[in-house]
């Protein structure tokens, strides 16, 4: 993976450079050097290794067995394979707060009661990945909803718009159809125990899930996610001067996981849970766990940055306006981030590239300006969804132990699916409107 992630950077800049192999050298440099000195791709990488500690700790305390164990045996409500994936489902509908940290607490709790109903890597990954990203995107209390909120305020200045931006966020949100049909569909596709394409040749093999079997107070994994959720709303806040809508995403999650990860050091050493000695033992092998992970999502950003001034999704754009008749805006506007999401493997690399793209274009045709946002919100969710690149792909594959491509190859047929789904309600919607 990070073979092909470098290859693809190297060939795309000795495109850019005219073919010139000292100025490909010199330029992947200086790619990476910005890379590396830009403030909100550092937060990433590193919140990528803290998440990698935190759920190592979570799940050594023995919280997570604890958890498992009152859902089991206490109150007897995950006895099937449909509540075991059911409440994988249910944790990614309810912790929204950030789609990695959503897939990785999903793939964690998941893994015991899927290896005792004898249930697929692939199955799992597909629930962790098909819930996380569409529920962050769909509920934008946390830094999905910061980041689209900047980007539609700049808009609304750009073009002089007379309309309230937290107003036209909130409408955009019920025009985003592929994140509610991935939901529907993954929810139908659990209840009735649903596969479809290759996730029917898939075959259970028993998880690594030695140390999760420990049980302990379920407290040790609640009490650190509780927080978690807390937090992210407090520096949200903070780092919007007072207003969580216009707080810094990146900031916000890296400095959740660097207090949760202090909160847990202390808790379990005081609850004599752990010794200081181990926790800093276990804090290593998680964050060493997620340095590959941190690699790829590096390799991943700069491939996005190389595809975008390729400039490919302007010139799709472009195409695309020419003579474009209002009904099939929407559309077209869908289609058109999703190539950029599966491209580039980023949502909000996609939503900064074509939400000032889309409303111009809703505005030069007097079209639903809150639709064609939708559209590239859903766009964008399903081209990450789709690609391998993405880190929400690669994140959902580690928390179930399942190989991205094989991760890939699963969930597509869903996604395509669901995809279908929206296009046609944005074509309907366009239509009525």
């Amino acid at each position: 993976m990070n073979l092909s992630l470098f290859s693809g950077i190297v060939l795309g800049i000795f495109f850019l450079n005219d073919h010139s192999i000292l100025n490909t050298l010199s330029a992947t440099y200086e790619l990476f050097y910005k890379l590396l000195t830009t403030p909100w791709i550092l937060k990433t990488l590193a919140f990528a290794i803290l998440v990698g500690s935190i759920m190592e700790l979570i799940e050594r305390s023995g919280g997570i067995g604890g958890f498992v164990d009152y859902l089991e045996n206490k109150k007897e409500l995950v006895n099937s394979k449909r509540s075991a994936l059911m409440l994988s489902y249910i944790i990614g509908v309810v912790i929204f707060i950030e789609s990695s940290i959503t897939s990785l607490i999903s793939g964690a709790v998941g893994k015991p009661l899927c290896d005792k109903h004898k249930i697929s890597r692939e199955k799992l990954a597909y629930v962790c990945d098909s819930t996380s990203a569409p529920i962050s995107s769909l509920i934008v209390l946390n830094g999905w909803g910061a980041l689209l909120l900047g980007l539609v305020l700049t808009q609304i200045e750009a073009n002089s718009l007379n309309i309230s931006p937290v107003e036209l966020l909130i409408d955009s949100v019920f025009y985003n159809f592929y994140a509610i049909s991935a939901l529907l569909v993954t929810f139908i596709s659990v209840w009735y125990d649903i596969d479809i394409g290759t996730m029917k040749n898939t075959k259970y093999r028993k998880f690594d899930n030695e140390k999760v079997l420990f049980h302990s107070s379920m407290w040790y994994m609640l009490s650190p996610i509780i927080l978690m959720v807390l937090l992210v709303f407090l520096f949200l806040y903070i780092t919007g001067n007072g207003s969580i809508f216009q707080g810094s995403g990146s900031s916000s999650i890296f400095y959740t996981m660097l207090s949760t990860l202090i909160f847990i050091n202390i808790y379990y050493f005081f609850t004599k849970n752990m010794s200081f000695k181990n926790i800093q033992i276990h804090s290593i092998v998680g964050a060493k766990k997620l340095f590959p992970i941190a690699l790829i999502l590096l390799f991943a950003f700069g491939l996005g940055d190389i595809s975008s001034e390729l400039k490919t999704g302007l010139y799709l754009a472009s195409l695309a306006s020419e003579n474009l008749d209002p009904v099939f805006l929407a559309l077209v506007i869908f289609f058109l981030s999703s190539v950029i999401a599966f491209s580039t493997g980023t949502s909000w690399g996609t939503f900064s590239i074509m939400i000032p793209i889309a409303v111009p274009m809703a505005i030069g045709v007097d079209a639903n300006i809150a639709l064609a946002i939708g559209a590239v919100i859903s766009g964008g969710v399903f081209g990450d969804h789709c690609s391998p690149i993405s880190d929400t792909t690669i994140i959902s594959s580690l928390a179930a132990e399942c190989d991205v491509v094989e991760h890939v190859k699963t969930q597509l047929p869903y996604a395509l699916l669901s995809g279908a789904i929206a296009s046609v309600l944005f074509f309907l919607a366009s239509f009525s409107l």
